[in-house]
């Protein structure tokens, strides 16, 4: 059953990792025009503990929001008080320790408690004394659960911190049921066949954080942690942004400098590609193919570039290749007989048509 998975998922893969607000902040401060009259789904968040209710909350008026969406799911347990924003007791718990599915939706964030300001305050007041603000879900709250289902339906914009574990999955009902979003995966995810494929026919990319950032997520007390700051337990993740919003940082293109030589780009053995060992060495002055780091991606023009392929490990997969493979046995791109790490294949933009 997708409960019975979404359980091992949590306990298993370790997947509850709640993102902090200055990287959400960050990020989403880039998005402000796509807001604007958009319902917003958080729906990976249980509003009791999750940066991304709480952002969208205070930031309500000033994004300019039509409605603003967030569905927990019913295993999120009570234990992190350091990040409720409201009192545990104000729902209902269970025997086991956790809280039932529910889902918040707000419409307006006004000054409910009329003590001059909107903020977060406001929110709290709005949830605990109007009806219809916080109801319970009939199931568990699991994204791929009907009634979520609905409710992504009525979304214009998704925004959310999903499963690690269940990435493949999460975004591909997000193309299915063709929604716009912002989301957070590990980088490992751009080697995944159902990513890669998106990301090459230019349907997903990556958001503005730099890739070579990696990220600091707050973990519960039963996870172990690399450091404890302010109180909230800290684990470093390869975290990175995903959306598929045409952001202003794909439209900067890449200054090349580097000439090309044979003895600095060497031929693969099992490719008719050339291997660029970082991305600001790739030369200005070759039409062929070229297999670059993984980490092209986060400087990746379409206008500038066309991404051809990946060759990130020993099975051949012509699809995601896109490329002839010239070898017999191992598919990882080779200079010499050594193994390069896991490479794009790229290719001048101009010449997309040889």
């Amino acid at each position: 059953m997708a409960t019975e998975f979404m359980d091992n998922a949590k306990k298993n893969k370790e997947d509850e990792f709640y993102t902090q607000m200055p990287d959400i902040e960050a990020e989403l401060r880039h998005y402000k025009v796509h807001f604007r009259d958009k319902v917003v789904f958080c729906n990976c968040d249980d509003p009791y503990e999750s940066n991304f209710f709480k952002y969208f909350a205070m930031n309500f008026n000033y994004l300019g929001l039509k409605k603003l969406i967030a569905t927990s799911y019913s295993d999120s347990p009570v234990a992190y008080e350091q990040l409720s924003l409201f009192e545990v007791k104000d729902l209902e718990v269970k025997n086991n320790g956790s809280k039932p599915a529910y889902k918040i939706e707000i419409s307006e964030v006004r000054d409910e408690n009329e003590d001059g300001s909107v903020g977060l305050s406001d929110v709290e007041y709005l949830i605990k004394h109007r009806k219809n603000t916080l109801t319970l879900l009939k199931g568990d709250g699991d994204f791929r659960s009907e009634e979520c289902i609905e409710l992504l339906k009525e979304a214009d914009i998704v925004v959310t911190n999903p499963p690690f574990s269940l990435f493949r999955e999460y975004v591909g009902q997000l193309v299915d049921y063709d929604k716009e979003f912002i989301i957070i995966g590990n980088k490992n995810s751009i080697t995944y066949k159902e990513i890669f494929s998106l990301i090459k026919n230019e349907k997903l990319w990556l958001g503005y954080r730099n890739i070579n950032k990696d990220m600091w997520f707050i973990v519960p007390d039963h996870y172990e942690c690399e450091k404890i700051v302010d109180g909230k337990r800290l684990k470093h993740i390869m975290g990175c942004w995903f959306t598929n919003f045409d952001t202003t940082k794909r439209q900067k293109k890449l200054t090349l400098y580097k000439q090309y030589t044979p003895e600095e780009y060497p031929q693969y053995d099992n490719y008719d590609a050339i291997n660029v060992n970082r991305v600001s060495e790739i030369p200005y002055d070759y039409d062929g193919v070229m297999g670059v780091p993984i980490t092209f991606l986060d400087k990746h023009n379409p206008d500038q570039f066309r991404v051809l392929g990946m060759s990130a490990s020993a099975g051949y997969d012509k699809e995601i290749v896109g490329i002839p493979f010239l070898g017999d046995k191992d598919a990882r791109p080779l200079v010499n007989g050594k193994t390069i790490y896991a490479r794009i294949f790229i290719i001048k933009n101009q010449h997309q048509g040889k």
